[in-house]
């Protein structure tokens, strides 16, 4: 099952910096560990992580302890350009980026 999040204000690259501490593991431990991670990220994709756990558990009928976290895609999103004036009527551009980001869960597989 997926969860996807779009144009959230936080940058891919530091999105992504959070999304590879969690990629591949189990989805209960994934989100244990979200929750004690300092970091604006973590908060982010502990609620799009808990919402594919939700959508396999309701819509599929799945156990939360069998899902892992099977891949998580940062993307970037559109970014708002805003500026800030300096002398001589001059304006310095400030780029406020947007990350767009998909997890998909999956039960995990017997060994």
């Amino acid at each position: 099952m997926k969860a996807l999040l779009k144009n959230t204000r936080i940058s891919p690259k530091k999105a992504n910096l959070v999304a590879g501490l969690v990629r591949g593991t189990m989805a209960e431990d994934a989100l244990n560990q979200l929750k004690f991670t300092p970091k604006k990220g973590a908060k982010i994709l502990y609620k799009v992580i808990d919402s594919a756990v939700a959508n396999a558990e309701n819509n599929l009928k799945q156990n939360r302890k069998n899902l892992y976290i099977k891949e998580i895609v940062v993307t970037k999103g559109p970014t708002y350009k805003r500026g800030i004036s300096v002398s001589k009527g001059r304006v310095h551009p400030i780029l406020k980026r947007t990350a767009q980001i998909r997890v998909l869960v999956d039960l995990k597989p017997i060994q």
